[in-house]
C-alpha cells in the first residue's frame, strides 16, 4: 500500500494525493438516495490529462478500482467510489480553455461547472444550453450521465450538446473524438459511447461543446388543469405551434404546493383554482424581441383555455424566475421532506398520463405515494416516493421501472444507472443487449477497473 501510495503521489504530488483521515466524508458519497457512502483508499487531484493517463497506468498495473468525480451532484451514485479504491477528483482540472465565437463551441475541462460555463459564454452573447437543474454540476459529470433537464424539448440533452471529447483509457492512452465540426461520418461515433457511459468505458478529460446565441428576453406561462391527460394533450398542440418553447413542464398540484411553500412563491392563483388543480403546466417562451414574445405569450394563454386550462398567467419579472429555479431544486425540496426514493423514468410522451396514473396505482397497492413533476414535452417522469419499508421499496421499484418498459421507454432519462438502479437494470433490460454492453466494457476496459459495479451489478 505504500508503494501505491508513492507511485500515485509521484504523478500528482503530495498535496494533491489525499489517503486515510485526509479524504473526507464528502468524497464517499455523490447526491443518491439509499445508497451507503464509502470512503475510498486514495483521493487523486490530478491538473492535467497526462496525469490522469499516469494514474490510470498505476492502477491498472495493481488492478484498482478507479472512480471519477466532478461536483459529486449525481443521483445514481454514479460517483460513489469503491472501497480500496481510487478516486480521481476533477476538481483542479476546472478551466475554460476556449470560446470560440467564431465556430460556436466553447473547449472546457470537466471540472467546469455550469456556472462557470455560462458565465463565460455570456461574454460573448452564446450558451451553453444544457441545465439539468443543478448548475454547480460539472460539464464532466453531465457528459458522464448524459444529463437533460427543462430546457431539453428545444435544444435536447448533452449527447445532442457535445461536438468532442479528449478521454484516457484505461490503459493510459489518450484519445481524441470529433471534433468543432456538427457532423462526422468517420468510424463509430466514440463520442456518443463515452457520453452517458458513467465512467465505465474512459475517463473525459477535455469537451468540446456546443453553443447558440443566447436570447435576450423570456416570458414564462403558469396554466392549471383539472384533468392530467388534458394537460399532456396540450402538450404536443404546444409543440407544433411554431413557438419554440424552450420549457414545457408538468408539475402535480402535491408538488406545486411544496414547492411553493419552501420557497415562499406567490404566484397569483386563486384558492378555488388550486383546489380544482390536478397540474400545472409551465411553459417558457424566449426571444430577441419583446414585442413579439409578448404576442407569443398571449397567443399560447388563448390557446391553453381552449385546450382545457383552468386559467393561464403571464408570469411577471421575478416570479417566473424563482418558479423555474424552485421546479430545478425539487430534489431538494422533496428531500427535506424525507422522500425515499426518486423516480427518473422516461417514456413516450403521449403514454405518461397512462404511466403516471399505473404507477401511482401500483404506489397505493403497495401503501405508499408517489408524486411529481416532469419534463412534459419529452416524456421524463421525475417521481417522488415515500415508502419506508426497503423490501416493499424494492418491489414497487421492480413493478414501475418494469412498467416503464413495457410502455417503451426506459429505467433513467437523465439521471443514468450508476449504483442505485444497476440491479433493476440487470433485471429488467433484454439479456442479448446486456450482453452486447457488456462486450463494449470488455473491450474498452477489459481488467474492469473503471468503476466496478457500476451499470452492471
Amino acid at each position: 500500500m505504500g508503494d501505491l501510495a508513492a507511485q500515485l503521489r509521484d504523478v500528482v504530488g503530495r498535496p494533491n494525493l489525499l489517503t486515510g483521515d485526509d479524504i473526507s466524508d464528502d468524497y464517499g458519497h455523490d447526491e443518491a438516495l439509499n445508497v451507503a457512502p464509502q470512503r475510498p483508499a486514495y483521493v487523486a487531484k490530478p491538473a492535467t490529462a497526462e496525469e490522469v493517463a499516469a494514474l490510470l497506468t498505476v492502477a491498472l498495473e495493481h488492478r484498482l478500482p478507479v472512480t471519477a468525480r466532478g461536483s459529486g451532484c449525481g443521483l445514481s451514485a454514479a460517483a460513489r467510489p469503491v472501497e480500496d479504491g481510487l478516486l480521481i477528483s476533477f476538481e483542479r482540472m476546472n478551466a475554460v480553455l476556449e470560446v470560440d465565437a467564431d465556430n460556436h463551441v466553447a473547449v472546457v475541462q470537466p471540472g467546469v461547472t455550469l456556472t462557470e460555463l455560462d458565465a463565460r459564454t455570456a461574454e460573448v452573447g452564446l450558451s451553453y444550453t444544457v441545465y439539468p437543474g443543478e448548475l454547480s454540476s460539472s460539464v464532466g459529470g453531465n457528459v458522464g450521465t448524459n444529463a437533460g433537464g427543462m430546457r431539453a424539448v428545444k435544444y435536447g440533452v448533452t449527447r445532442h450538446n457535445v461536438l468532442g471529447l479528449q478521454a484516457v483509457l484505461p490503459t493510459g492512452e489518450i484519445i481524441r473524438t470529433g471534433g468543432k465540426m456538427s457532423k462526422i461520418s468517420s468510424g463509430y461515433d466514440l463520442t456518443q459511447l463515452i457520453i452517458g457511459s458513467e465512467g465505465t468505458l474512459a475517463l473525459v478529460t477535455e469537451v468540446t461543446v456546443k453553443l447558440v446565441p443566447r436570447l435576450a428576453h423570456g416570458a414564462t406561462v403558469l396554466a392549471p388543469f383539472d384533468d392530467f391527460d388534458q394537460v399532456m394533450a396540450a402538450v404536443p398542440k404546444i409543440i407544433s405551434s411554431g413557438l419554440a418553447p424552450s420549457i414545457v413542464e408538468y408539475v402535480d398540484r402535491t408538488v406545486m404546493a411544496a414547492i411553493a411553500e419552501a420557497e415562499k412563491l406567490e404566484l397569483g392563483i386563486p384558492q378555488h383554482i388550486k383546489e380544482s388543480c390536478e397540474a400545472y403546466l409551465v411553459v417558457a417562451l424566449e426571444s430577441n424581441h419583446t414585442d413579439r414574445l409578448e404576442d407569443d405569450a398571449q397567443h399560447l394563454c388563448e390557446s391553453l383555455s381552449e385546450w382545457g386550462a383552468l386559467d393561464a398567467y403571464v408570469l411577471q419579472g421575478g416570479s417566473a424566475r424563482r418558479l423555474i429555479e424552485a421546479r430545478e431544486n425539487v430534489f431538494w425540496t422533496a428531500k427535506a421532506m424525507g422522500v425515499d426514493d426518486i423516480v427518473d423514468v422516461v417514456v413516450p410522451r403521449a403514454v405518461m398520463p397512462e404511466f403516471l396514473r399505473r404507477a401511482r396505482d401500483l404506489a397505493l397497492t403497495e401503501g405508499a405515494t408517489m408524486s411529481g413533476c416532469g419534463h412534459a414535452g419529452d416524456g421524463n417522469v421525475h417521481g417522488v416516493l415515500f415508502c419506508k419499508d426497503p423490501q416493499t421499496r424494492k418491489k414497487l421499484l421492480t413493478e414501475i421501472f418494469a412498467l416503464g418498459i413495457d410502455l417503451g421507454g426506459a429505467i433513467s432519462g437523465e439521471h443514468g444507472i450508476g449504483r442505485a438502479k444497476a440491479p433493476y437494470f440487470v433485471e429488467l433490460e433484454d439479456p442479448a443487449k446486456l450482453a452486447l454492453l457488456r462486450r463494449i466494457k470488455d473491450s474498452f476496459d477489459p481488467a474492469g477497473i473503471l468503476n466496478p459495479g457500476v451499470v452492471f451489478a
